[in-house]
């Protein structure tokens, strides 16, 4: 797979985590295969699962090479697969400690745009960057977060004929916002829609940005890898950096 988004143009892999030990094993990716960055977190769905050892566990695990930001955490309100103060309690602790640890993170947020904003509102300014993963609120959310200094990452859905709310995103989100992702294994981009998503595909992601913004696929994969390193510190050459603000 790794190969695969090479022959692609892909520069980089950043794999999330949503548990303890899904994220152990995207820092057992790190370590092996080239080019791969972690990113350790606890989901809004694992919610439950975050008792004091596990966070303690996961704190741990924030000190250890191949790790470049906290991830995915956030809120879910579709799914509920966690109650909701769980989720909020995970969701702001995680938070607390990208802010203490100097590290981005990740957030998921489904049907929980409001108290999603509040979080964010809270933190924005403290914590070196805030990424909105497979971004799928408003434009006017994204007004929002943009003025609270946050980026936008679209995925596989605005390559979907019916996606107008994603396109109108796309064609606001200025490119030194935004990040493309496939949120691989899920939400494969046309012409896959349907398949197994994985990283190598997010080509057709900035190509429809790129259709979409009226400007050259080059101009878009440019500028949203320069946003993905600046935020999570990792260098053309994919060595990890120190975190910079912003």
């Amino acid at each position: 797979m790794a190969d695969r988004a090479r022959a692609a143009g892909v520069v980089a892999i950043i794999n999330p985590g949503y548990d303890l030990e899904s994220s152990k094993l995207a820092l057992v990716n790190a370590g092996n295969i080239e080019g791969v960055y972690a990113l350790v977190g606890i989901h809004p769905h694992d919610a439950k699962t975050a008792d004091a050892a596990a966070l303690e566990e996961l704190e741990r695990l924030l000190g250890e090479p191949g790790v470049v930001g906290i991830g995915e955490i956030g809120l879910d309100y579709y799914r509920d697969l966690s109650p909701r103060n769980d989720q909020m309690q995970a969701f702001r602790v995680q938070m607390d400690m990208a802010r203490k640890h100097g590290l981005p993170v990740q957030i998921h947020n489904r049907d929980a745009h409001r108290d999603t904003l509040d979080v964010i509102r809270e933190y924005a300014g403290s914590i070196p960057g805030i990424v909105l993963h497979c971004y799928s609120g408003s434009v006017e959310m994204a007004r929002e977060l943009l003025n609270l200094g946050c980026f936008i990452s679209i995925a596989g859905p605005v390559t979907f004929a019916n996606a107008r709310k994603a396109a109108d995103v796309a064609r606001y989100v200025p490119l030194d916002r935004m990040l493309v992702e496939t949120d691989s294994p899920y939400l494969a981009p046309t012409p896959h829609r349907g398949q197994r998503n994985e990283p190598a595909y997010v080509r057709y992601v900035a190509e429809r940005i790129a259709e979409i913004k009226g400007v050259s696929f080059d101009e878009v994969a440019e500028a949203t890898s320069a946003v993905a390193m600046r935020i999570f510190g990792i260098s053309p050459a994919g060595t990890r950096e120190n975190h910079p603000a912003g």
